[in-house]
């Protein structure tokens, strides 16, 4: 295993999965830490966990596990997976998690770089920007479990962490992998333990890739990742894009309330899409929901895709939270789209879209997924997947979890048109 990737969300896992796919490695995401005797033949693996909001010693605890499993089988660098926006809270998770496992790992130096220029994901002069705005600027000050109110990423991970952190600047970075390997070599000689990496354009992210050689540890978004193949003579190739054909049913899950999500959703609509909306307060009240979901879609089911939503405006999930309290709203809809997620493939749907992180985390749990082979890209960040999974029976599904910031407007309806095309 050339290199052992840790991620903190589900959805970002196949993101990051994604991108070194398409660089040319051949890569298996699995959901959890595998069991001990489990192998898997990669040139990379992601351990996708379910970490990014949880209590600060459980995210620690499960990405150690994590690192042991990966270590355990050769993995040459460790890449802990973060979101492009760095959801955070004041407690973490991303600086205790980077910091554990710098210690476990003896990295004195760690890179810290979300970036992901392809998705308008940028930093300058240490500041996160999500297209032109400062990400303290962006719909994120609004996130309802991670509000991420400052764009500085060096005071955001010193608030986090006991190391001190320190920036390479994008003058040093466009200078190229030798100017980025000395600058961050100063900074540890200065007692500097994470340096944040400024880039705004893939070439940074290419020379990014050659300077992390031999780091045993970043600390990242997707968008390095497309650095790191060529460390190990590896190119583009289609063949490790390739997936099985997989007949069947297709249908769209999504519990996201990004704007991105609710933009996706209305131009599902607006085609003529059929969906079904997920009202957060009927289910609190003890209503069926996922039962009249199903029921809903027993007719529909087919080769048109049918919509399952609780994507909301800002306004409306707020008032929800303030109704249900934020933990419970967020769990009531998780289950619930979960299980229709679980009832839409035993009922003969192979091809399913997810959006939205939490969601993703819950429906492949559902679904008892436990791997997934990473396929063609349908946006940036977002690929399909194989998956073998239960209740899906020998052929498994098909299967796309999409972060939900992530892809165009028509993303949907994109979705399916690439299995179209041929995959």
């Amino acid at each position: 295993m050339l290199l052992g990737c840790i991620a903190d969300d589900f959805t970002g896992a196949t993101d990051l999965a994604n991108n070194l796919v398409r660089a040319g490695m051949r890569v298996v995401q699995t959901i959890g830490v595998p069991d001990e005797g489990a192998t898997v033949e990669a040139d990379a693996v992601v351990v996708a966990l379910k970490s990014r909001t949880i209590e600060p010693g459980d995210a620690v605890a499960q990405s150690l596990a994590a690192l042991h499993w990966l270590r355990a089988r050769g993995a040459g660098q460790i890449y802990f997976k973060v979101c492009s926006t760095f959801d955070s809270t004041e407690r973490g998770n991303i600086g205790p998690v980077a910091e554990a496992l710098a210690d476990a790992l003896g990295a004195e130096f760690v890179p810290v770089c979300p970036a992901f220029p392809e998705n308008q994901r940028t930093v300058f002069k240490g500041h996160l920007f999500v297209g032109d705005l400062l990400l303290s600027d962006s719909s994120m000050r609004h996130h309802p479990l991670t509000p991420m109110t400052d764009a500085s990423l060096v005071r955001v991970m010193q608030r986090q962490c006991r190391g001190r952190v320190g920036l390479v600047e994008h003058a040093v970075v466009r200078q190229g992998a030798d100017a980025v390997r000395a600058r961050m070599q100063a900074l540890q000689a200065e007692g500097v333990r994470f340096g944040v990496v400024d880039a705004i354009a893939n070439d940074d992210l290419m020379a990014m890739g050659q300077a992390f050689t031999g780091l045993p540890l970043l600390v990242a978004g997707s968008g390095v990742a497309i650095g790191l193949p060529q460390n190990h003579g590896l190119t583009a190739s289609a063949a490790a894009a390739e997936l099985p054909r997989v007949p069947g049913a297709r249908a769209i899950v999504s519990g996201s309330c990004s704007p991105a999500s609710n933009a996706q959703v209305v131009d599902f609509l607006r085609r003529g899409g059929e969906a079904f909306a997920v009202e957060p307060l009927r289910i609190a009240a003890g209503e069926d929901v996922a039962g009249e979901a199903l029921r809903w879609a027993a007719d529909r089911l087919g080769d048109q895709p049918v919509l399952f939503y609780a994507t909301a405006e800002p306004e409306a999930v707020k008032a929800v939270q303030a109704r249900l309290g934020v933990e419970e709203a967020g769990a009531l809809v998780e289950r619930t789209l979960s299980t229709i997620a679980l009832g839409l493939v035993e009922r003969g749907v192979r091809r399913l879209v997810v959006a939205g992180g939490e969601t993703s985390g819950a429906c492949v749990q559902a679904l008892q997924v436990e791997r997934l082979r990473i396929g063609p890209q349908i946006d940036p960040g977002v690929p399909w997947c194989h998956a073998p999974s239960p209740a899906a029976g020998a052929q498994g599904l098909l299967l796309a979890l999409k972060s939900g910031n992530f892809g165009t407007v028509d993303f949907f309806t994109k979705a399916f048109t690439l299995l179209e095309q041929g995959v």
